[in-house]
């Protein structure tokens, strides 16, 4: 027809054009996968973007701030989260109990132990990683036997046994959170080697996560709760460093 409208013939080269730019510009929109690096490491994300050298994790489908640009040169693979079935893992009706208790036994903010658990496995008390880490708060084998667990899936031991765990990092390393979380993801020997936060991307983002999660639930907190005389507690009182230094 000559009524100046183009062909079907001619329309595809434009929609072949919009699918190519729109490739170029990098937006892919998965379930959660995992970056496994060249390092060996990889990075639980829900989404990722290629801009120019990089690739940009974004950590959360709803938190826009939370990503970690990673140089695509150092991502060797992508790899699916099997773990991430079709239905989000549901939460077990003990564990805020369970939370709460291992939190008090130990002197440790439950808001703390709360964002640790929704960092390691989403509250899934079967996670399993790649690396064997099991439970929800994925305790490794060797690390799970010397904290005298039996069965790193069972939701009760795994909690008191992953909070004692962090507590005892604490202690390590003088109620710095920062290094506590690192050594928590990497390994003490790593935070050791390094003086600090080790130069790996999944811990980078694995502390950001962990320290964004714990400052939001305090800032809403902070808006309900009137205010309060300080208390003298040495987990609490040390809180608000954290948020300072992370920031």
């Amino acid at each position: 027809m000559e009524d100046g409208r183009p062909r079907p013939s001619e329309r595809l080269p434009r929609v072949l054009l919009l699918l190519m730019t729109w490739l170029l510009v990098g937006v892919y929109t998965f379930g959660a996968d995992f970056a496994v690096l060249n390092n060996g490491f990889s990075i639980r994300h829900e989404r990722r973007q290629v801009i120019g050298s990089v690739t940009r994790l974004y950590l959360s489908n709803t938190d826009k701030s939370g990503y970690v640009d990673v140089p695509t040169a150092d991502i060797d693979r992508f790899e699916p989260d099997l773990s991430a079935a079709a239905s989000a893992p549901q939460i077990t009706n003990k564990l805020p109990e369970l939370i709460l208790t291992a939190s008090a036994r130990y002197r440790l903010d439950p808001d703390l132990v709360n964002s640790v658990i929704r960092a390691e496995s989403d509250f899934d008390p079967n996670a399993v990683s790649r690396k064997g880490a099991q439970g929800l708060m994925q305790l490794m084998p060797k690390t799970a036997s010397q904290l005298g667990v039996v069965d790193a899936l069972d939701p009760g031991a795994n909690v008191d046994a992953g909070t004692r765990y962090l507590r005892a990092l604490l202690e390590h390393y003088n109620f710095n959170l920062i290094k506590a979380l690192a050594a928590y993801n990497a390994g003490p020997q790593r935070v050791d080697q390094y003086r600090g936060v080790p130069p790996y991307f999944e811990t980078q983002a694995y502390v950001a996560r962990i320290v964004r999660d714990f400052n939001r639930k305090k800032i809403a907190e902070e808006k309900t709760t009137p205010a309060q005389p300080a208390h003298h507690n040495r987990t609490t009182t040390q809180s608000a460093s954290y948020s300072a230094e992370a920031r």
